[in-house]
Order: structure tokens, then C-alpha cells, then sequence
């Protein structure tokens, strides 16, 4: 005798299919994902500053020394937090020197008109480099 497929087994193994190939799909982006940061100190301060200055979530999250899980909701959160100031014309300065920073200065003007700045660090992790918002230790 010949077991015929019901409609309610044909269902859930069409359900276990697509649960597996969703579980595949994701798996392979997240091996995938670049780890953040740029190839140069340089480019890790152009990229700053533009992403300070656009309030650019997706660009920030991708320079951050920061748990991968969480990085965007930490750079959207930053970001938020810049633009409910009103923040702009933000500069980023490097010391000791632009060639090999540990610490950089992030400043600009507030909506207010007053100015900002306060200290990040800078790490290099695996040949990338990254801003790490905590103050740099002495």
C-alpha cells in the first residue's frame, strides 16, 4: 500500500523547509558581514566626521569598536542623541599625530550655537582601524 502525502503533512514539511533554508539564509549573512572599521587612520576620520555630520546610523555603526550585535543600536542612539542637540559642523582631530592616533578630539557647534568636544579613543584591530567611544586613557 502506497501513504499518500495529506495536505496537512505536505503543510508542515513545506513549513520545516522554509524554517531551515530561512535558518541557512541568515547564517551565511551574518558569517559574511565585513568586521567594521577602515584600512587607514585617514579614511577613519573622513568617515567619522561624515557620519557625525549626516547623522548617518548604518555609517557610524560600520567604524565603531563595539559588539557587532549591538552596534546599531548604539550608533542610532548616538546618532539621535547628536541630532536632538542640533549638532553640526563636527570636526574630528587625532593626537598624537594622523599617521598613528590613540585618541582623537570629536568637536563641533550645537544647535544653541555653544560648542562641544570631548575625547574618544582610536583602536586598531586586525589591520582596521575603529573610534571607540570611551575617553582614552592617559
Amino acid at each position: 500500500m502506497i501513504d499518500i502525502p495529506t495536505r496537512r503533512t505536505a503543510t508542515v514539511a513545506v513549513a520545516i523547509a522554509i524554517a531551515i533554508t530561512w535558518v541557512s539564509v541568515i547564517t551565511v549573512l551574518i558569517a559574511h558581514q565585513p568586521d567594521p572599521g577602515v584600512a587607514s587612520p585617514g579614511q577613519l576620520r573622513e568617515g567619522l566626521t561624515a557620519a557625525l555630520n549626516e547623522h548617518d546610523v548604518e555609517a557610524l555603526s560600520e567604524l565603531i569598536d563595539y559588539p557587532p550585535a549591538s552596534a546599531g543600536d548604539f550608533a542610532k542612539s548616538y546618532i539621535d542623541a547628536l541630532a536632538d542637540r542640533g549638532a553640526h559642523d563636527v570636526k574630528v582631530k587625532f593626537a598624537p599625530d594622523d599617521l598613528a592616533p590613540t585618541s582623537a578630539t570629536v568637536s563641533g557647534k550645537l544647535g544653541d550655537g555653544s560648542s562641544f568636544g570631548y575625547p574618544v579613543a582610536i583602536a586598531v584591530k586586525d589591520k582596521l582601524w575603529l573610534v571607540s567611544f570611551t575617553p582614552p586613557l592617559p
